[in-house]
Parts: structure tokens; sequence; C-alpha cells
């Protein structure tokens, strides 16, 4: 079967259509009229065609954003009516799943049966989970006892309020699971929200801006604006008028939102980069432990902000798992997402591409060895090879630098704490993998890894209820969990003298 008879045609035609952003409950073009092209990543052809919102377009958004918190349509709304909007926002979600995997697929490059099988999933599962907080977002009360008013009595108690107005900018390797991360715990606390997805790949937000409003959300709820990230992202960051901005992308550009955040002192929570280190102990279960740091860093075709990209194997084993690596990655079929025989899909973008193959040239400069793949397949479209480059060295960029691409570093150790020194070195604190059968091992390693999650004799597991984020340079704040919620609430004390 052809892989274009692959793409569902709901996602084709929504490809095709003329685009516009969600402000106010109505879909506009941007102010200025300006668009912008994405690009099909197994072909490099032109996708889409979409509005280019600026300044302009991201205060319009505020401000209806601003609103929105304030009528009473949804500051008065019941928890549970909130709930139960964004559980049928999941249930929408699922409804039209096999759409939402060919969007991610056409927009993204990745598998559509990867697509099919985790983004979608995990984000309807997000919404579904966050739905059950949306009661549960309770304050407390408070016995006090005041030296100075020792006759007085007082009831004081807790208030627990959504932050008001989020800016939110998620990246292009999970459009819409990024987009069910952020959009989750803020809707759940009765925010509103400014949602800007990446430039490359906005289409899955746009169709569940469409299918917010099926869900029957209240109009300025959730606005979205397309555009670039210097255009649109950078204003949302800095408006003066929003008051939490949630960002996840790479650290370079976390720090700016940073900067820009600081002349109101919004709150801000970021989820950046990661160099996440593998660490394969001898006692390993081989036939467990080698497939699985291969996909640890080959899933996503290796743009995952926690890909396990820096291996570590204990030197008894370490031909031994260089060579079921590379049997592996040589199994590897890449081609085309929508090929229902693809394992790995193409690099998100050209300048992905270019970033990757960057690297590839780099690591041979700095001396590492090629055990398999280092090259570019083909010139249509912006694959890659999975790439294992071996006997590195811990000062290598390839090994210090996020490459964010089906690229592996692999080292042999033979004491452990020097593994753990080096493991920790990194300004990056994202995630680790340990492969260990010896569970007294792996709590100890887990416990010395300065990292947000370690995996133990797995890798990439998650869950609406497991709290991910990052230690160090990766980041501020968590996403998922319970944790999540504290993001978008602030705490109110209320003392009534009786």
């Amino acid at each position: 079967m052809s892989s274009q008879l692959q793409a569902h045609p709901g996602a084709t035609a929504f490809a095709a259509r003329q685009h516009s952003m969600l402000i106010g409950g109505q879909w506009v073009q941007a102010a200025h009229g300006k668009t912008f092209e994405t690009h099909d990543p197994a072909t490099g052809e032109v996708l889409a065609v979409l509005p280019a919102g600026d300044s302009e377009d991201i205060d319009r958004a505020v401000k209806t954003a601003r609103a929105a918190l304030e009528h009473p349509s949804w500051r008065d709304m019941h928890p549970a009516q909130r709930g139960k909007l964004i559980h049928k926002l999941g249930d929408l979600i699922l409804e039209h799943a096999d759409e939402l995997a060919t969007l991610e697929t056409l927009d993204n490059g990745k598998p559509f049966a990867v697509a099919r099988a985790a983004d979608i999933p995990l984000a309807a599962d997000l919404f579904h989970y966050m739905a059950g907080w949306a009661t549960k977002l309770n304050g407390g009360t408070i016995s006090l006892s005041v030296p100075y008013m020792p006759d007085s009595k007082f009831h004081a108690y807790t208030l627990r309020e959504p932050i008001g107005v989020v800016g939110q900018i998620i990246p292009w390797n999970f459009p819409l699971l990024m987009a069910a991360w952020k959009l989750g715990p803020a809707l759940t606390t009765g925010c509103t929200v400014v949602l800007k997805p990446a430039e490359q790949t906005p289409l899955s937000a746009l169709r569940l801006g469409e299918l917010i409003q099926e869900a029957g959300f209240p109009d300025g709820v959730v606005n979205i604006v397309t555009g670039l990230g210097e255009d649109a992202g950078a204003p949302l960051a800095a408006h003066p008028d929003v008051d939490k901005i949630a960002f996840t992308g790479s650290t370079d550009v976390g720090k700016l939102i940073v900067h820009a955040a600081a002349d109101n002192l919004k709150k801000v929570s970021l989820e950046l980069g990661g160099k996440s280190p593998n660490l394969l102990f001898d006692d390993a279960d081989m036939a467990a432990a080698v497939p699985g740091v291969a996909n640890a860093v080959f899933f996503n075709q290796g743009q995952v902000c926690c890909a396990g990209s820096r291996l570590y194997v204990q030197d008894k084993v370490y031909d031994e798992v260089l060579q079921g690596m590379s049997d592996v990655a040589k199994s590897v079929k890449v081609g085309n997402g929508l090929d229902p025989e693809t394992d790995m899909g193409p690099l998100t973008s050209q300048e992905q591409l270019d970033r990757v193959t960057g690297y590839l040239s780099i690591g041979e400069q700095e001396g590492a060895r090629t055990v398999t793949g280092g090259n570019r397949i083909g010139s249509r479209g912006y694959f890659v090879e999975p790439t294992i480059l071996a006997d590195t060295d811990h000062n290598m960029r390839v090994v210090q630098e996020e490459i964010f691409g089906p690229v592996i570093s692999v080292a042999p150790f033979k004491d452990v704490e020097d593994l753990t020194r080096k493991a920790n070195d990194s300004h990056y604190g994202l995630a680790a993998g340990v492969w260990t059968k010896d569970l007294s091992k792996a709590h100890r390693a887990a416990a010395a890894i300065k990292a947000g999650t370690v995996w133990v004799n797995c890798f990439n597991v998650f869950d609406a209820a497991l709290p991910f984020g990052g230690f160090k340079q990766s980041g501020w704040g968590r996403e998922m969990g319970a944790e999540v919620l504290e993001n978008y609430l602030q705490v109110k004390a209320v003392t009534i003298q009786i």
C-alpha cells in the first residue's frame, strides 16, 4: 500500500485549508495580513500557509483572555462543570485520533503508528486526568495563636485561585501532546490562555482549537496565535498583562523567556533541554537493555528533550553492547512517517537537519568513532541515519551539547564513582536511565543522579500522574502530576477576627 493511502483524508484536507488564528472565539487572520509556510519533513515541500501573528495579534489575544478570565461564564463556572468540559475535550481527541495522528505525521514527520499509539492517547489521558482535579483544588483552615493578641480569636483559611492570564509557548517535537501538557492544568485551575504553537508544527494546535470550541469552552478562554518566535513568542513572554508564561523548548530560548518576563515579574515555568545519561551495568538483562538504550535515543527521531543520548557502559560488556546497538540501528527502517513499515521518520525541519548533520561532522573532527550511521539519507526530505558514536571523551561537544537527533555517544566505565561524576557533570538535569538487575544498585544510582526523572530498566515511560521536569538548567517547575497545578495557582490567606 502506498504512503499516500495511509493519510487520513480529513487531515490532508485540513492541512490544505486557508488557516486562521483563534482569538475570542473567532477565526481571524493576522492583523497585518502576513503569512508563513510550513513544510512536509518527508519531502521538503510546502505543506500549509498560516497567519504570521505579531505583537498586535498577541495584544488582541491577551486582552480577550483577560476579558474571558473576568467573565462570569468562566469565572463563576462550577469546578465540576469545568472538569466536564476538560474531560469532553479528551474524549474528542480520541474520537479524532486517526486524523490528529496524521496531522502530527504531516507536520512533524514522526511515524503515524507512533503518533497514534503514544502522542494522541497521552494527550487525551492528560485532559482526562486533569479533569478530575478541577473539583479538588481546595484551601484549608488554620488555627492561629497570635502572641500579641492573646485574647482574640480568628477564623483563618486559604483559597487557591487561578493565577490569571497565561501565555504558553510549545515546541515542535510533540505538538499536540505539549499543547495538552500546557492547556490541561491551566484550564483545570480556571486560568485563561494565549497559546503560541511552534511555527514548524502548528496544525494540530489549530485543530485542537476547533475541538475546544466543540467541547463548549466559553469564547476567549483559549486563544491560539500562530507566528514566528521572535514576532509572536517574544511579545507574549514580555506582555505586561500576562500573569504567567509557560515555555517548553531549548535552554537558550528559556533564558530569553526569563529576561522577557522580568519587567512585570510574571511567574515562569520552563521545561528545557537535556543531555540525559543512560547507565548500563554489566549485570543488566542485555536482551532488554540493548534495545532499550537504543530506543531511548532513536525514538521520535531523537527529537526528545529527555533522550538518552549519553550512554555509559560497564567495560566488561562494552563491545557486546556496541554490537547489539549497531544491530538495532541497522534494523531501523527510516522513511516517510505515513508508510506503515517506517520505524523512524525524518527530522522536522531543514534547520534541524543542518544542526544534526553539523554535529555528526563535529563528532568526526573530535575523534569519535562512528559505529553505524553518520550520514544524511537522500537529498529529498530531512532524513538522517540512526547514529552511534563510540569511544567518546567526556569533554567532546557531542557528549556535552544537546544534538536533538538520533545520535548517541557511548563510552565505557570501570569505576562507579567516576561514572556518577560524569553522569552529573552537565548543566542539564532532565532525566536519566539505569540498567541493572541489582535493586540496591538501582536505588543508589537513582539517588545519586541529579535529574528530575530516573528510569530503571526502562526509558521514556510517561503518565499524566507522573511529574516531569528538570534539575539545573533543564528547567523550573514540573509538568503533569499534581505538582503542575501549583504552576497555575496562587494562594490567598484570609483572616477574620471573631
